[in-house]
């Protein structure tokens, strides 16, 4: 595999750990900064946002630009954003700062992704995305335990000031790994063309799939703590470690995700589709020991994971003329299924259905993703049925040639 996608894998262990460290850092940042842990939530909401509302719109005021050079630039906003973060004096600007540091990672992604397929043959573009992604998920293993220890010992800022380091090392290994793609800025769809790609019902299909089934995740994942203390019997301070196992999980199922898409990425999507639902069913039975909870744990984060570079490739192939806004549009979908997985949860969770109930719900939701995947599928196949005795399908361009050193 290319060493280029090591550099893209440094910038997304960067954007992991951003993403998810505040989570362990409300409390610290309550604290000094004299808010309540509700309002200092709203500094989680606020990234998200500035996520949903950057994917798409960076993407594609950039299609026409050197994606090495967008890829660059978008780390550099991050870098910023974090710095501002650490060097915020109030609430105020803190928030801005968040949502700030949020505007680059879809972007990221979804450029990223594009990026990565263009440098391989075509059987292992799934596997390039995964390797990408890795990033992400082993920041969840040791970028977010090591940044909240940060945190806790030197202060929240320091986290923030650290994670623009990671930021910087991620710029200079763009730089020096990524090879230039001047044909792509010349060849480009530009604006409109990026634009034309989302009026595909393929696109909203795929992304609808994003949409459900990582919102089966978040609708259980959101309330994992107490989960594992209320029904486990786990202890507060055993938490930590046991989202760490759920990075190991994630992971493992990104990297066979990767694998295996390659060889069949609508078989891989549905049978992560169809694990992710079986594990969320026995969530409740699971929760009733403290060695099987920590399975459920693990099993969840592979579940889940080994869908994330099927639905990424396949946002790209239906959008294949201009898949940049489409894959980063995919990020934005992530985001809202985080937001609304949550809020899912949360509903059992208050409706008095017990403290596994949110898993009950992602079930619920795993299976709507599996029957949206499942109408992406019928779309397809009438699309492909010969016609005048041929038959029409849809591949991502190849652009292995369009970039060199």
């Amino acid at each position: 595999m290319p060493l280029a996608l090591l550099a893209l894998a440094v910038g997304a262990f960067g954007i992991g750990t951003t993403e998810f460290v505040m989570m362990g850092l409300l409390p610290d940042v309550a604290d000094d900064l004299h808010i309540s842990i509700p309002g200092a939530g709203h500094l989680v909401s606020a990234y998200a946002l500035g996520v949903v509302i950057g994917a798409p719109l960076l993407a594609a005021v950039t299609a026409r630009m050197s994606r090495r050079t967008v890829l660059i630039a978008l780390m550099a906003l991050f870098v910023v954003g974090n710095a501002l973060s650490a060097l915020a004096p109030g609430n105020g600007s803190l928030l801005a700062a968040r949502f700030l540091s949020g505007l680059p990672h879809g972007a990221f992604f979804g450029v990223g992704a594009v990026v990565a397929t263009a440098m391989v043959p075509p059987e292992r573009k799934a596997r390039s995305v995964s390797l990408m992604f890795l990033g992400l998920t082993v920041a969840n293993v040791a970028g977010v335990p090591a940044a909240t220890l940060m945190g806790q010992h030197l202060g929240w800022r320091a986290t923030f000031l650290a994670v623009s380091a990671i930021g910087l090392a991620a710029i200079a290994s763009l730089a020096l790994l990524v090879p230039h793609d001047k044909e792509h800025a010349a060849a480009s769809a530009g604006l409109r063309g990026e634009l034309a790609a989302l009026k595909s019902v393929p696109v909203w299909l795929a992304l609808g799939t994003t949409v459900a089934g990582f919102g089966a995740l978040f609708a259980a994942y959101s309330y994992i703590t107490p989960m594992l203390t209320g029904a486990a019997g786990y202890a507060e301070t055993s938490v930590t470690l046991l989202l760490a196992l759920f990075g190991v999980g994630a992971t493992a199922g990104n990297l066979l995700g990767g694998r295996l898409a390659d060889h069949s990425l609508r078989g891989t999507l549905f049978g992560g589709l169809a694990s992710l639902a079986a594990v969320l069913a026995v969530f409740p039975l699971l929760m009733r020991a403290e060695w099987s909870a920590a399975l459920a744990v693990t099993l969840l984060g592979m579940a889940a994971f080994v869908t994330g570079s099927p639905l990424q490739l396949m946002v790209m192939e239906k959008a294949a003329a201009a898949p940049s806004l489409a894959s980063s549009a995919n990020q934005a979908a992530f985001n809202l299924a985080n937001a609304g997985g949550a809020w899912i949860g949360g509903v059992a969770l208050a409706a008095g259905f017990g403290a596994t109930s949110p898993a009950l719900a992602g079930a619920v939701l795993a299976v709507l993703g599996l029957g949206v995947a499942s109408v992406a599928y019928a779309v397809d196949r009438r699309r492909e049925t010969p016609s005048a005795g041929r038959v029409v399908t849809s591949h991502l361009p190849e652009e292995s040639g369009a970039l060199h050193h």
